[in-house]
């Protein structure tokens, strides 16, 4: 058998993260795991998320368990690659991330105006924290990776993601770019408070400018979260 290989790919909130988890779940050799340290996540602040007694209940709340099976716990079937969709700001603040050092990381960015103006449709107030951008260029600055922009992936699925294959040292695959629609059992037990719209998708969708404008409240934050991104997508492929 060949060696396994795990990737960890750190997004913030509203990018195309589950449609990535969908193009890497089509592959013959690939397990996916949905956002991992969800529950921990919870646990530690308290917040009420929609789903938050079932996300509790339906993953470990030990951070430690958590990396534990993310770097050493097996593959199901003949996969031999796994795809660890991660939201950034979930990482564990006690967690060294040398703990994480055997994966091979990469980062899914999205320029800020963009998040904060759909991340607001669902939180009225985000913070900086919310976004998940300092914690990205923390791993990023610990790791190094490849860096993905979701403008990037909608425009050329192809060729970003055959890039991003071959940054992550695996073959590309034709079945990533698409996926039969639907739920899938290795969706998160919130997948109906947030994956409408993946359950719908049978691949990438097209590049959409953004036209609504950023809300006055939040033309700070996201001068605050430019620098984060910014700094990320200059690193990013280029197909």
């Amino acid at each position: 058998m060949p060696p396994v290989v795990r990737i960890a790919m750190w997004s913030g909130p509203r990018n195309i993260s589950t449609a990535m988890m969908r193009a890497w779940e089509h592959r013959a050799d690939c397990a996916v795991v949905d956002e991992p340290f969800y529950a921990c996540y919870l646990n530690a602040t308290g917040l009420d998320h929609p789903g938050r007694e079932e996300v509790l209940r339906s993953q470990p709340t030990d951070w430690r368990v958590v990396v534990d099976q993310l770097t050493r716990g097996p593959l199901p079937g003949d996969a031999t690659v796994q795809y660890q969709k991660h939201m950034a700001h979930h990482l564990p603040r006690e967690l060294d991330p040398a703990d994480l050092a055997g994966l091979r990381h990469a980062f899914l960015v999205r320029d800020p105006a963009d998040v904060v103006v759909s991340y607001a449709k669902v939180r009225a107030e985000p913070t900086l924290e919310d976004l998940g951008l300092p914690q990205q260029a923390e791993l990023y600055a610990r790791f190094g990776g490849a860096v993905v922009d979701a403008r990037d992936v909608l425009q050329q699925p192809e060729p970003v993601l055959r890039a991003l294959c071959d940054a992550l040292d695996v073959p590309f695959d034709d079945a990533m770019l698409g996926w039969p629609a639907g739920r899938r059992a290795t969706d998160g037990v919130w997948a109906p408070h947030w994956y409408a719209r993946a359950w719908e998708s049978t691949g990438f969708a097209a590049y959409e400018p953004r036209r609504e404008p950023i809300p006055d409240r939040l033309l700070g934050l996201v001068e605050r979260c430019r620098p984060y991104y910014e700094a990320l997508a200059a690193h990013r492929i280029q197909a």
